[in-house]
């Protein structure tokens, strides 16, 4: 097991990226509840950690990175874009090492980044049957997150490629723990990779109780 950690401007977060190899999982392979819609799913995208500023940004953010790398390389390369409160992942395939670096700077050259994280790869394309089966695997894990008895689902994000599932949010410890084992244990995930920023247990508590004052003030929930 490798575990690293690259601080942040916080000094009461860090944000922690740990690849953890997966084989012959078979825990937590029960029934899957049913996704929630309508006004549950309302209520989940208002108890979002990010602030409302942040929230707002990360999906222009995604934009704005992936017309760069479109503009620079065409087609000739496959790399998704994912911005969880200011923070770039960067998955896919590229042609060459010096590929990879551009696509890195690119990125970082976006204004609100405040880190790029590069698990861009050098390879050929993902195939579209590759690209079904981790979409698959997304909607599995996110599935199997519901009714997890620790953490609400929408306070993690998930993407997956070709086979490893990144995993992106603001949690404790707990929910990291708890997330990590669920994902690892989901049906075709070969790796799990961490992109955690963590918070205390009293920090999490916290931000939760201001966001179910919010929506029971009537606030809109902040934007996806």
């Amino acid at each position: 097991m490798k575990l690293y950690t690259t601080s942040l401007l916080s000094a009461r977060r860090t944000l922690l990226v740990g690849a953890f190899a997966i084989a012959g999982a078979t825990l937590l392979q029960g029934c899957f509840p049913a996704m929630v819609a309508g006004v549950g799913a309302t209520a989940l995208v208002a108890s979002d950690r990010r602030t409302a500023g942040t929230y707002v940004d990360d999906k222009p953010i995604e934009w704005k990175v992936s017309n760069l790398i479109r503009k620079s390389f065409g087609t000739l390369n496959h790399v998704n874009v994912t911005s969880y409160n200011r923070n770039v992942l960067l998955t896919g395939e590229v042609q060459d090492d010096s590929t990879r670096a551009e696509v890195e700077r690119l990125a970082g050259t976006v204004e609100g980044v405040r880190t790029v994280y590069n698990e861009v790869v050098v390879g050929p394309p993902s195939s579209r049957s590759s690209r079904a089966n981790d979409s698959a695997i997304t909607t599995n894990t996110k599935a199997r997150f519901l009714n997890n008895g620790v953490f609400l689902p929408n306070h993690i994000k998930v993407v997956t490629e070709a086979g490893t599932v990144f995993l992106l949010g603001i949690v404790t410890q707990a929910e990291s723990d708890r997330a990590t084992e669920i994902a690892g244990t989901s049906k075709g995930v070969n790796r799990v990779v961490r992109v955690f920023e963590y918070i205390g247990e009293d920090e999490a508590k916290a931000i939760d109780n201001r966001n179910t004052e919010n929506n029971n003030n009537g606030f809109p929930p902040e934007a996806p």
